[in-house]
């Protein structure tokens, strides 16, 4: 009886390493963005600068 209480136990404890088995991995998929950028942008901040140079040293 001990034998196969036993026996018994240890085929539970081996089924149980196999219970997931093997699964592919899952990969999400990669969110690509894509900003909105004008042609203008990258002047006007530039030439708000100058501006707020320009305004200063009329100024003194």
């Amino acid at each position: 009886m001990k034998k196969l209480a036993l026996a018994a136990a240890l085929s539970l404890a081996a089924t149980t390493a196999f219970a997931g088995g093997m699964a592919e991995p899952v990969m999400e998929e990669e969110v690509v963005t894509q900003e909105a950028s004008s042609s203008s942008a990258g002047i006007v901040v530039p030439l708000l600068l100058l501006l707020l140079v320009a305004a200063a040293a009329s100024s003194n």
